[in-house]
Formats: C-alpha cells, structure tokens, sequence
C-alpha cells in the first residue's frame, strides 16, 4: 500500500500543476470544498478497483445501523498507524452471510483482511476505508497460528499436561461454576446436574465470556476457586457463539489460570467441533456445558454403581461364610456329640470298675479306719485335763481367769481359784518365792 500512496502524491502533484496557477509562488491555490473533491477524484482514479488492506480491530462502535473501528499497526519504527473504517448497514447485510458461515463476527483485538474504497469525507476533514468486503481465512488463520503458537509454548513450559497430572477426587459432587449467569450454557448445565437426582453442591462465579474484559474476568475466577477447600472440580462453561467470540478461551491468561489450579478443571465450551486451548490443557475437556454435565453424573454414578457392587459383593461373601461356618459348625457339633458319648461310655465303664473294687477292699477299710479312730480316741482321752486331773494335777487361776503359771502372775493378798478333780479350793495368796 506504500508504493500506491507515492503514486497517489505524484498524481496529486500532476493534476495541481495542470490547474491555473494563481497563488503564491505560482502555485494555484483550492478552497476546501475544491481540495476535497480533488482529493476524492484522485483516489477514485487511482483506486478504482478497491484495495484489500489489513491490521488488528480497534475502537469498533456500532451507531444506528452501520458500523465504525479502525484498522490498527506499527510502521517500520514502531510508531502505531491507522486507518479509518465505515461499514455502512447496506453492505453489513451483505457480508453478515460470509461472517456466519465462517463462524466470524468484528470484534476488537482481532486482525481482519478487508476490501473496500478510499473515501476522504471533508465534513471531518478525515480519511476512511468504505469496507465492501472480508477475506475470512485470513483472520481464521490468524487465530489459529495464535492458537499453536500458544500451544508450542505451553508445552515447551511443562504446562500443557500440569493439570492433567491433579488428581481428582473419586466422587465430585463440590463443583465451583465459572461462566456467565443467565446464559444457554450455564442454564443447560445446571438443568442436566439436577435431572440427575444426584446431591451436587454448586457455586458459580458469574463472569463474561466474551469481550476484552472476559480472559481477565475468566482467569480471576478460576485461579479464587482454586483457593477453596469446599470445591472438588472448576467447570468452565460457555455456550456457543462466533470463532471471534470463543477465541476469548484460546487466551493465554485462562490457559495459565487453568495449567496452575490446584484443582481439576473441567471445560464445556462452545460446538461440539470447537477446541480452544483452555480445552487442550484442562483436566478433562467436554464439547459442550451439557456433556460436562453428563460426565460429571456419570463420574459419581459409577462410583455409585461400583460401591454398591462392593457391598453386593461383602454380602454374598458374609453370606457364604456364614453357611459354611453353618455347616462346620454342625459338623463339630456332631463330632462333639459323638466324642462327648465315648467320653461318657468309658468314664461309666471306670467309674463302675472303680465301684467294684471299692465294694472289694470296703470291709477292710473300715477296719482299718476303725483301729485308726480307736488310737485317737485313746490319746484324746489321755490328754483331757479330768484325767490328768485325777493323776493328782490341779489348776490354779485368777478371780478373773487368767491361769497361773509364774509366781509373777499373781501377788501377796490376791485370792486365786484352785481346780482339783473333784472341785476348787479358794486361797488368799501370803507370800511368792521363785525357785533359785
């Protein structure tokens, strides 16, 4: 485009030397009104088939029914250029069909390859592009180099599988929601958990999903559920929408909020034929809201279906046991029966064989036992006092009992109680002498 704004200054100069020269320095002088026609009447001639001009979407305002931005770059020093862009409503019509079918919508930050008319509109002294036409590959492949771009870096950087690698817990039923409030995605969603039946607990963090706020918004949310301790999975949702829309999810903001969560993160976003990169480095990544709900029930239902296959299975186990413990049992039982018989066949036998001899050495046991009570008998009666009595013995005690052995147990004065064998003799104690 450089080479035909020279053209265009030598033109310019062609036709104002051609002009009747009556200003200074010989040079004819226009009004403003002049000017502007001159300057439109060279940029038909020179550009009187269109030009395609690129640069990245600026400042787009929608006014009434047409459309305004400006197409932005860098020059050569850096220095930013721009250019003006109307697209009016007739031909917005026109192109909205190619816009669809490319999944494509103007929005800031994207970079377009556009047709149209130079067009210098002297009510504001300004020069725009009348945009007739896109040229959609050009931003579909610009997003995607974007998109691989980013993808080659996150992988050189060990992020691109980290979040694959957290493990996720066996029943996820605490799910932290980042999406918009309201939306087709949140909505089919949150329809799907509770047709499950299944006890979720959910907290959503409504954010924008779309627009130059959204991957600040998006990351934000993701990296503060991460911090919870109440939250098993991070879902990011988004409904469908235009490429331009979901490239908010190939953004490198979210794809590092997500690569960093402490948490697994689950994605449904967009068409069931979209990838982002928020896609390709989450947990596990479903087409749609409404499939990451279906994975989710299913996740908890078969943990469901498999811990009660366990308890089937203990029961059945318990139940077996306990039969054969049932039979043992029996069968202990009847050996114990058939044991405890013998046992009390063979104690009967000795028992009555023990009898027998007993009744045998009877009569000489007693005889002998007898001898043995008569030998007793005779040393007992030996030894009671009325006997040792009568062979001239006596027994003298205190008035209060106590028997006297010593002559320390009794004093001059006290009178003592002598038993003899046939009756006491009281006596008053005169004097005590101990034999030297």
């Amino acid at each position: 485009m450089g080479d035909d704004l020279d053209d265009l200054d030598g033109d310019l100069n062609d036709v104002f030397a051609d002009e009747d020269i009556d200003g200074p320095g010989g040079v004819r002088t226009f009004s403003i009104a002049e000017l502007a026609e001159e300057i439109n009447r060279v940029l038909e001639d020179h550009f009187d088939e269109g030009l395609w001009v690129w640069g990245e979407i600026s400042g787009l305002s929608v006014k009434g029914e047409n459309t305004y931005f400006s197409l932005v770059d860098v020059d050569a020093r850096g220095a930013k250029v721009q250019v003006n862009v109307n697209l009016w409503r007739r031909e917005r019509v026109k192109l909205s069909a190619t816009l669809a079918k490319s999944g494509l919508e103007l929005a800031n930050g994207i970079k377009v390859r556009v047709f149209g008319n130079l067009d210098y509109y002297a009510g504001f002294g300004k020069l725009s592009l009348i945009m007739r036409g896109i040229d959609p590959n050009y931003t579909l492949g610009d997003i995607a180099l974007k998109r691989e771009e980013l993808i080659r870096k996150l992988k050189q950087s060990g992020d691109y599988d980290r979040n694959r690698e957290v493990e996720l817990n066996l029943v996820p039923l605490r799910l932290g929601l980042v999406g918009s409030k309201g939306t087709a995605g949140i909505t089919d969603f949150l329809q799907q958990i509770e047709e499950s039946g299944l006890g979720f607990d959910i907290k959503i963090a409504d954010v924008t999903v779309q627009g130059d706020s959204a991957p600040t918004e998006v990351s934000t949310a993701i990296r503060a559920l991460g911090r919870r301790d109440d939250i098993d999975v991070i879902v990011v949702l988004r409904g469908g929408g235009s490429k331009t829309e979901l490239s908010t999810f190939d953004s490198e903001l979210i794809a590092m909020a997500i690569a960093e969560s402490p948490l697994p993160v689950f994605t449904g976003i967009g068409h069931q034929i979209d990838l982002h990169v928020a896609d390709e480095v989450a947990h596990t990544h479903h087409k749609t809201p409404t499939a990451c709900a279906v994975a989710l029930t299913e996740l908890v239902r078969r943990f469901i279906d498999k811990t009660e296959g366990a308890w089937d299975d203990i029961a059945a186990r318990a139940t077996q046991l306990l039969d054969e413990a049932g039979h043992g049992l029996t069968k202990v039982a009847r050996e114990i029966g058939v044991l405890t018989l013998t046992a009390v066949t063979r104690a009967d036998e000795r028992l009555d064989d023990r009898i027998g001899r007993l009744r045998r050495r009877a009569p000489q046991l007693l005889a002998e036992r007898s001898l043995a009570v008569d030998n007793l008998e005779l040393r007992v009666s030996l030894l009671d006092p009325v006997n040792v009595l009568a062979r001239g013995w006596s027994i003298t005690r205190t008035t209060d009992g106590r028997v006297v052995r010593s002559v320390d147990d009794t004093e001059p004065g006290e009178v003592v109680l002598t038993t003899t064998r046939d009756g006491v003799v009281t006596s008053t104690v005169t004097d005590t002498k101990k034999r030297s």
